[in-house]
């Protein structure tokens, strides 16, 4: 299908301020969600802690971060305002305890290990709350889609374009129509997808499709997907729908992007550059 022949929408920021979630004045931390990251491994330490504190930094009261025992000492002198603590090796512990969180995000530098993917699984099985898939939770399963088909929660997928060539088994990069891939994908396996990207595509189950148009190529870098998935699962947590929440996440990202390209250049600019302007970005949005 031509990409004239589909309905694009154009998120912007007027849009945005509409859709955030409003901020109770007389609220306390538990008023604004409590949300868990499952990721990291050896090697990847840094991923669940730019989403963790993405997380905090778009405004959600309690933020944990589970990860391996191994690495949880490196994790946790790394979060400042998240609090890192060793997943359960027991199943149901973790189960429990995500359970108790308003939204889960799984997958960021969470490995491809055996074990750690059946874990994945039968949290998409097991989960009633909203779970955002990122990275290795998408790698995880990208080749058991039933389970995703018959999540009984909300779910958001975050894929670059080669996590989701592999998920939609046919997807090649600048050869289809992004917006209509990503469209069918959602309406196919009812969720909510999040095609990362120039101009990244947010399309619902029910066919609405947006395109950002905020961002730049300075963001092309290890760990900015990661800052995204945590604004998501934060927005998620304090009550958004998954479609206006992923539309918020992916344009404030943007917008902060821009904002460190613009000080710092393109070339320069690091993750964590993008991660301290997330407050202007915010603060542009709420007081103009």
């Amino acid at each position: 299908m031509a990409e004239e022949a589909v309905l694009v929408e154009s998120i912007t920021r007027q849009m945005v301020r509409t859709l955030l979630p409003p901020r109770n004045p007389e609220g306390h931390k538990g008023t604004f969600g409590k949300v868990y990251v499952y990721g990291g491994c050896v090697g990847y330490t840094g991923a669940p802690v730019y989403a963790g504190e993405a997380a905090v930094r778009t405004g959600s009261g309690l933020v944990f971060v589970g990860v391996p025992g191994e690495i949880y000492p490196i994790v946790a002198s790394r979060c400042e305002a998240a609090m890192a603590q060793p997943v359960p090796r027991d199943y149901g512990a973790l189960l429990e305890r995500m359970e108790q969180c308003d939204a889960a995000l799984i997958g960021p530098g969470l490995g491809r290990a055996g074990e750690t993917e059946e874990t994945v699984l039968a949290l998409l099985r097991d989960l009633s709350i909203p779970v955002v898939l990122d990275a290795d939770g998408i790698n995880a399963v990208s080749t058991h889609m039933y389970v995703l088909d018959h999540r009984r929660g909300v779910t958001v997928l975050t894929p670059h374009e080669g996590e989701f060539a592999r998920l939609d088994g046919g997807f090649l990069p600048g050869g289809t129509n992004r917006a209509r891939a990503a469209a069918d994908f959602a309406a196919h396996h009812n969720c909510v997808m999040v095609l990362k990207g120039s101009g990244t595509i947010v399309a619902g189950p029910g066919g609405r499709i947006l395109r950002n148009t905020t961002g730049n190529c300075g963001m092309a870098k290890g760990g900015s997907g990661d800052i995204l998935a945590g604004m998501l699962l934060s927005l998620l947590g304090q009550g958004a729908g998954a479609l206006e929440a992923a539309a918020c996440a992916v344009w404030l990202h943007g917008r902060a992007g821009d904002l460190a390209e613009a000080e710092l250049t393109a070339y320069a600019m690091t993750p964590p550059d993008l991660l301290a302007r997330l407050p202007a970005a915010f603060k542009e949005l709420v007081e103009t």
